[in-house]
């Protein structure tokens, strides 16, 4: 192994003691050092393994002080973190500065910092890119979402819910994610990658912080992570394009040989294959057989839309529409797959998740719940012999709330729901379908005629 460089200046003192605080805290920042991280690797079902576990092992991020076991949460422990590997790479680089007074520069430490950081960069920017070209991060609208009032969404789901009525433009945004990504693969173009990096990720950052977003501290990892990447060719892009003088490239290449070489490429093809094809295949393959955000369950066959509660009783007293009464169900979704959910005029403690979690257990999927105090949401098993719904709310706030309703339905859609709720009230519902029309299905059949709805 050898190193070729066109740039043998002496580094100033300054520049010395920079580097080697840096050097220090991005490798405590980029490489796996967290026992709880390699936790989670162990937990890993490697001979069923889903894109769910590729995303997880991309987003890393070291959690010494937050002392959370999923990885992927941030918060203020987050920034505990930060702050003690900020005190360890201080301590690293005085003691570094007083042992080391001959080296004149580090340009073969900072070539292979760039390394580092440049795969982990990649890879935690596809593992998004991903989930939005296939358009799962922010799916289509349920129908409970498109039957609850404006103002019943937090912000946060409001965002979400907007771009996942426009697929095309999230898959899109997806496409530039796995792009920039691809380039900071590549040496020559990872400067590129890092620029546009810095535009989108930091887009991210302040939707985030706009709409009450959970993932703000993991856009600014990656944007310093881009920032440092950018660093290297800065001033030279500046005076190139800004001051237009003759600028010679800065090159530090790396040169193996032998094994060393064909270990290289080796490892490049696992990493591209296992965090590009691997990645993107079993991606592909949820978004058509099992969109991670919504529950995999089936619901009751041939039920699925909304209904209006044309007669509602609690104790056999009937309970007429009212403007006012929390305790009336006004109407009823039955979901594709075995959610229901209830609306009416009392308003929920909403059940929130704020940064992206993905989970192959159906009840801890809780997208259509998420950011809303409009519904209660229920998940129900049906015993389609006794015609009997077992119905448990998914809000983690009501756990208690769970109880059993007997079932009756004819032949014009028209459902009957009676039994005790977990109040021990008898209750009784008279479910009347709605054959109702929503403008952002008719939209797309396109502008040419007028919609009907």
């Amino acid at each position: 192994m050898s190193t070729l460089t066109t740039n043998q200046t002496k580094w100033k003192g300054y520049e010395k003691a920079a580097f080697r605080f840096f050097f220090i805290y991005f490798v405590l920042q980029a490489l796996p050092l967290d026992w709880k991280y390699f936790g989670n690797l162990f937990r890993i079902q490697w001979g069923s393994l889903s894109f769910g576990d590729i995303f997880y092992i991309s987003r890393y991020t070291p959690q010494f002080v937050s002392g959370s076991t999923t990885p992927g949460t941030w918060g203020i422990g987050t920034l505990a973190d930060w702050a003690l590997l900020a005190g360890i790479a201080l301590i690293g680089a005085i003691v570094w500065s007083l042992s080391d007074k001959k080296s004149e520069n580090y340009n073969k430490l900072y070539y292979w910092l760039r390394v580092i950081l440049r795969y982990r960069l990649a890879i935690g920017i596809i593992a998004y890119g991903f989930i939005k070209f296939f358009p799962m991060q922010s799916p289509l609208p349920s129908i409970s979402n498109l039957n609850t009032s404006y103002g019943d969404f937090n912000r946060w789901k409001l965002f979400s819910l907007s771009l996942g009525i426009v697929p095309g433009y999230e898959s899109f945004l997806g496409l530039v994610e796995i792009i920039v990504g691809l380039l900071l693969l590549f040496r020559k173009t990872t400067t590129f990658g890092a620029v546009i990096i810095l535009i989108f990720t930091g887009n991210v950052f302040i939707s985030n912080i706009a709409y009450d977003g959970g993932e703000a501290l993991y856009a600014l990892y990656l944007i310093s992570i881009a920032l440092i990447l950018t660093a290297y060719d800065a001033l030279r892009i500046y005076n190139l394009v800004a001051l237009r003088k003759p600028t010679a490239p800065n090159t530090v290449k790396i040169s193996l040989s032998g094994q060393w070489r064909a270990s290289r490429l080796v490892l490049k093809s696992l990493f591209i294959f296992f965090f590009v094809f691997l990645y993107g295949y079993k991606t592909y393959a949820a978004y058509h057989y099992d969109i991670y955000q919504y529950p995999k369950a089936k619901g009751l066959a041939g039920a699925a839309g909304l209904y209006n509660v044309s007669d509602f009783r609690i104790n056999s007293k009937q309970l007429p529409y009212s403007q006012t009464d929390t305790n009336r169900w006004n109407d009823v979704v039955f979901e594709k797959w075995n959610t229901i959910s209830i609306g009416s005029l009392k308003r929920f403690k909403a059940d929130t998740s704020v940064t992206e979690e993905i989970s192959r257990n159906n009840d801890d999927r809780k997208y259509e719940l998420d950011g809303t105090t409009g519904r209660a949401y229920y998940s129900y098993v049906a015993d389609t012999v006794k015609h009997v719904l077992l119905l448990k709310n998914r809000n983690s706030n009501y756990k208690a709330d769970q109880f059993s309703l007997n079932y009756a339905r004819s032949a014009n859609g028209t459902i009957v729901l009676k039994g005790v709720d977990h109040n021990r009230d008898s209750v009784y519902a008279q479910l009347d379908k709605v054959n109702k029309k929503y403008l952002l299905q008719e939209a797309k059949q396109g502008r040419s005629k007028a919609l009907k709805l």
